[in-house]
């Protein structure tokens, strides 16, 4: 552990999770469609966190941010987490993964949670209940 007494560290904040040739993109993309399973996504996600940590390490930080990564919202990340899962997803009968995946784009007779924009930005962000 580096001795950063006196110092400001360096981070970094907000990273892209998507990598660098959209490589989550396609995978959620392709598990959406059924072209590919749950495991092929988990892999192509695993691997992206692995190189953004060893890319954000040997820019030489002071200091590597962990969970930044997301499939799909960090505020449904953060809802899912502490289980604020309304009841009309838990009723679905779904894995967890494909859960999640309801409460963003919805499923079958349900809707997706609400959207609404962070403060005056361009972000969009899932709303929990």
């Amino acid at each position: 552990m580096r001795d950063l007494t006196g110092k400001i560290g360096s981070t970094a904040l907000g990273y892209p999770r998507i990598g660098p040739k959209r490589e989550l993109k396609r995978a959620l993309e392709s598990y959406w469609a059924g072209r590919s399973t749950e495991a092929e996504l988990r892999e192509t996600a695993r691997e992206l966190r692995i190189d953004t940590w060893r890319q954000l390490r040997d820019a030489g930080l002071d200091s590597v941010p962990g969970n930044t990564f997301s499939y799909y919202d960090q505020v449904l990340d953060t809802a899912v987490t502490f289980g604020a899962v309304p009841p009309r997803y838990a009723e679905l009968g779904l894995g967890p993964l494909d859960r999640y995946f309801a409460m963003a784009r919805g499923a079958s007779a349900v809707p997706p949670l609400e959207m609404t924009k962070w403060f005056d930005t361009n972000y969009h962000y899932l709303v929990p209940e």
